[in-house]
């Protein structure tokens, strides 16, 4: 080999190499602006989270997890319809991934919900074919069973819904997490009018691995039925239970939620909504601006017009534009 060959190999491996390294690092990057992005969007910071992905994807637009997160916080923070099409774009671009159609689904959902007639037709039956096919992905996914069951319960038949459907899925849930499969029957048998069965079924659910989420499960359909002594000792039930495990610390949120709506005990649920806040294990299932905007309303009623101030400013501060904070705002003022 000539010397200046061997210097054209030289200059063509080392830029070679340099290229290498550049998309070697751009990918670290990368995935550490998502993880970070995702970080953001467990703690509730959506603006945080939403500047990230958008970032992210003006250089990869063709990445499919930074659109699923997207679609994350879009649903997060309520913007159902700009949802939908961050959560298809990342189906198309990996079609196996379950996860992805489970949250194409969920989006698709919120918007049938909120549509007129005709739109919720068609809006529905896609949103079932999206949980079926999550399922059929990875049929040991109990968020895609339970949420496919739960659409099956609610649905009427004419977009796939049907209660001999959730029985089916409710035997799959029995394989996969017995609390959510009681879940489901009890959800069946509350349907069905059926409340006895309804009881015991979410009562079997207690004695599983999660007891503080089931205990707040069971005193939601407490408060469905004004049974208030056996709702609020439900909630304390749930409490004492998620005192002792962090990772369901979002019971705390569900036990405030219940009080909250049952219009009982308002110091109890603002305590418990505080606790979630303060807790390091927060997640989108329950957004720390969703749950300071709550909280806002609640000390309104109490009479605390300074903290309600604060806890709004605090949840437009992590999502500026979210509807139920900016409505605890004109509530706050009268």
């Amino acid at each position: 080999m000539t010397r200046a060959l061997k210097s054209g190999v030289s200059t063509l491996l080392a830029f070679c190499f340099s290229v290498g390294m550049i998309l070697n690092v751009s990918s670290v990057f990368a995935a550490g602006s998502l993880a970070a992005a995702n970080a953001d969007l467990q703690a509730g910071k959506a603006d945080e989270a939403w500047s990230l992905l958008n970032q992210a994807l003006q250089s990869s637009p063709n990445d499919a997890e930074a659109n699923n997160l997207l679609c994350r916080v879009e649903y997060a923070t309520r913007h159902f319809d700009q949802a939908a099409g961050p959560c298809e774009k990342a189906v198309s671009l990996s079609p196996q991934n379950a996860r992805y159609h489970l949250w194409l689904a969920r989006a698709l959902g919120e918007r049938a919900d909120r549509a007129s007639f005709m739109s919720a037709f068609s809006l529905a039956k896609k949103s079932r074919e999206q949980f079926e096919t999550a399922v059929k992905l990875d049929p040991h996914d109990g968020d895609a069973l339970s949420d496919l069951g739960e659409f099956y319960k609610e649905a009427p038949g004419v977009v796939g819904g049907g209660l001999d459907k959730a029985e089916e899925i409710a035997k799959q849930l029995d394989g996969v997490d017995a609390a959510r499969a009681h879940q489901l029957r009890a959800a069946i048998a509350e349907k069905q009018n059926d409340l006895g069965t309804a009881e015991r079924e979410l009562k079997a659910a207690c004695s599983g691995s999660r007891a503080a989420m089931e205990w707040m499960q069971l005193a939601s359909f407490y408060r469905r039925q004004q049974h208030w002594t056996e709702m609020e000792a439900a909630v304390k039930s749930g409490e004492a239970a998620a005192a002792h495990d962090r990772h369901t610390a979002v019971a705390f949120f569900n036990g405030a939620s219940v009080l909250a709506r049952a219009n009982r005990q308002p110091q109890e649920a603002i305590k418990l909504y505080e606790r979630y806040i303060d807790s390091a294990d927060k997640t989108e299932e329950a957004p720390a601006f969703d749950v300071l905007a709550r909280l806002a309303k609640l000390r309104k009623q109490t009479g605390d017009q300074a903290g309600a101030e604060r806890d709004r400013a605090a949840a437009l501060a992590l999502a500026h534009d979210y509807k139920p904070a900016l409505d605890a705002l004109q509530d706050t003022k009268h």
